[in-house]
């Protein structure tokens, strides 16, 4: 039976904690990790605070396949994510000359590559460069974990550098099926359903919108065929119920 990987985001950086920078690199991330067939088991958010980064780095690479951490790899005194991973793996960390190179030649004035700027290519001893053709900074790798930047556009151009190299698992099947009908209506039959279908996850999620309420139903797994059985069961419970399903696009 086929073990599928499994991965963690840690985001780090006071900016999402204080409420000023929404995080969408979680959501991004998990999308991607999921066409691959890697399940995200979870998400934290820590502050710019060295051991609380050591901290949480080091429970979740024990726990995971993979962790991907987003934030913190900048130029300002404020980026420590390097050093803090540095230091849960116990290695040092200096100027990367490959990273220094790239940086460098980013410039037409070289007394624009200060010593802040130059923090950039500072990587943990062991580590490889992740490439990204955004900034050319580099993120990096070290054991199981992947160290990317904080700025979308960034960090989407790292995963695109790091998707290729990581393990496959099979691919999480889903079907979605709307209907206007109030959850607690149909919460026993859906219970009954669950029951028919352990190997599956099956979700409820309700909505209010100025238009009215409904709930949209998810089925989840591994197997297509019964993710599909699931949701026709789905809409037959609705239909029982006096509503009208109705199929949510895109899946897979």
């Amino acid at each position: 039976m086929q073990t599928n990987p499994t991965a963690a985001v840690l985001v780090i950086g006071d900016e999402i904690l204080s409420g000023r920078t929404q995080d969408t690199n979680t959501n991004y991330i998990a999308k991607v990790l999921g066409t691959l067939g890697i399940d995200v088991k979870e998400a934290r958010v820590v502050p710019d605070i060295e051991d609380e980064i050591v901290a949480a780095l080091n429970a979740l690479r024990a726990r995971y396949t993979y962790v991907f951490t987003t934030g913190g790899i900048g130029p300002t005194h404020d980026d420590i994510t390097a050093d803090a991973v540095a230091k849960a793996f116990g290695v040092g960390i200096d100027y990367h000359p490959e990273a220094m190179a790239m940086l460098a030649a980013r410039f037409s004035n070289p007394a624009d590559f200060n010593d802040m700027r130059k923090r950039m290519a500072r990587i943990p001893l062991t580590a490889t460069l992740v490439r990204n053709k955004a900034s050319v900074a580099p993120g990096f790798h070290i054991g199981n974990v992947f160290v990317m930047a904080g700025v979308p556009m960034i960090m989407r151009a790292m995963m695109e550098d790091i998707a290729p190299t990581l393990k496959r698992g099979a691919i999480v099947h889903s079907r979605t099926v709307a209907a206007r009908i109030g959850e607690g209506k149909i919460a026993a039959g859906l219970m009954a359903i669950q029951k028919d279908f352990p190997e599956l996850a099956i979700g409820s999620y309700p909505y209010y919108r100025e238009d009215g309420f409904g709930v949209q139903l998810v089925a989840r797994g591994r197997d297509g065929a019964k993710v599909e059985q699931a949701a026709l069961a789905i809409e037959a419970l609705i239909r029982a119920e006096g509503a009208e399903p109705s199929r949510v696009l895109p899946e897979k």
